[in-house]
Parts: structure tokens; sequence; C-alpha cells
């Protein structure tokens, strides 16, 4: 039985517990895999049938985290209270919310929260900004690298030499390829390929930062956050901060 000094939340819904775990695991294998490429040559892996097989690999899984990620972004529009974008994203009076949050914890008396905290849904938008730009930058270096979908088909029709079959063309193999427009697409893809390294990086800073302050707020202010990503459920000990009574 529940004490009665308890306020239970339904807060993280099944397809957001899902998501959670899978981008995180996608991301996390994304990361190993590029960087073993970035670092091949000291691996002493050399070979183009080798770099091709890296990159092919890193798509695959990156073809998960994007279709996770669409999903995720459709769930914001139809999923429960707790998973749509109106209540992950900061709105209307959210300076007015961060001053009430850092003030509770000054005081010693943090304010629980169903959902995100203010500092939460700040990193939540930080967080979804760079998945978007690396599933986009990914989807194009993944085409213009090794003609993978979406975009594959339209960089090996641009390239291929007149009267070869673009579907026949090797990723990396320039023997096929009209040079001057290969040598184009380099100049068009390096940008996308910059962005998405440093992107790259920033996401694993924000990471750490994300479980340093996941821990954080555990111990300092409770709530079951945590555990609420397993079971869906937060248990606080005081009415949440952003309870406005419709409870799911």
């Amino acid at each position: 039985m529940q004490p009665k000094n308890l306020y239970e939340y339904r807060v993280w819904d099944l397809q957001t517990r899902l998501f959670h775990w899978i981008n995180f695991t996608s991301v996390i294998m994304l990361i190993f895999m590029g960087l073993v490429m970035l670092f091949k040559k000291e691996l002493g892996i050399t070979s183009v049938e080798a770099k091709i097989g890296l990159k092919t690999v890193h798509v695959i899984i990156g073809y998960v985290f994007v279709t996770n990620l669409a999903i995720r972004i459709l769930w914001g529009f139809i999923g429960n209270k707790y998973a749509r974008w109106r209540t992950l994203l900061p709105s209307s009076g959210y300076m007015d919310t961060v001053r009430d949050y850092k003030k509770s914890i000054k005081q010693g008396e943090p304010l629980q929260y169903a959902g995100h905290n203010p500092l939460g849904q700040l990193a939540v938008v930080v967080i979804f900004l760079c998945l978007v730009t690396m599933a986009v930058t990914g989807l194009i270096r993944a085409g213009t690298d090794i003609y993978y979908p979406p975009f594959g088909s339209i960089a090996a029709e641009y390239v291929a030499q007149p009267g070869v079959d673009p579907d026949s063309l090797v990723p990396y193999d320039t023997s096929a390829v009209d040079k001057e427009k290969y040598d184009a697409l380099k100049v068009f893809k390096k940008p996308f390929g910059t962005v998405h390294i440093y992107t790259s990086y920033f996401l694993m800073f924000l990471i750490m930062v994300h479980i340093a302050a996941v821990i954080r707020v555990e111990t300092k202010e409770g709530g079951g956050i945590i555990s609420a990503m397993f079971t869906g459920r937060k248990l606080l000990n005081k009415a949440a901060a952003d309870d406005d009574g419709d409870r799911p």
C-alpha cells in the first residue's frame, strides 16, 4: 500500500521509455563506431573494404537511431501528457519557473516535478537539436560516402560517368565516376561531415552532463527519476510543482 505522504505520478509511457533506451544504446554504438573510423589507421585498419564495412555498420545503426528519433518526434504530438512537446519544452513564464526552482534549491526545499524540472526542459531542447543535427548530417554523409538511402541514388546518379549504371558504383572507387563531379560532391559533403563530428563531440559532453545531473537530482532532490525510466512512475514526497490537477 502506498504511504499517504507520497504522491504517485504515471509519467513516462512505454513508448517514451523505449525511445530513451533505444536512443541511448544506438548513440553509444554510433559513438563507438565513429571513434573506430576516426582512429582506424592507429588501429591498423587500412583497406578500403574495411573502411566501407565500418561505415556500413555505422549507417545501419544510424538507421535504427533515425527511425527511433522520428517516432519520438511524432509521439510528442500524440503521446501522453508528459511525452508531449507542450510539456517537455519551455513555454511562457519559463524564466519565472527557473527562478522559483533555483530559489527553492537555495532554501533547501527543492521543488519536485512529475516531468522535467526547468533546467531539464532546457537540456531536452539542446539534446534533441543535437540528435536531429546528427540524424540529418548522418543521412547526407551515408548517401554521399557509400551511396546509401535516402540520398545515395541521387549522389550516385550525379557522379556516374555517362553510360554507367549508378547502382554499380563502388564507394571510393573513382574508375567509373566523373572526376569533376566527384570532386564537387566531396566539397559539398565536407561541411556536413565536420558538423557531424563536432556535434558528436558535443553530444558526448551532454551525455556526461546529463548523467551527472540525473544523479544529482536523484540524490539531492529525490523523485525517483532513474527508476521512472524503467517503471514510468514517480513517487514524490510532495505535490509536483507541475501538477495542474490533470494527473495521468
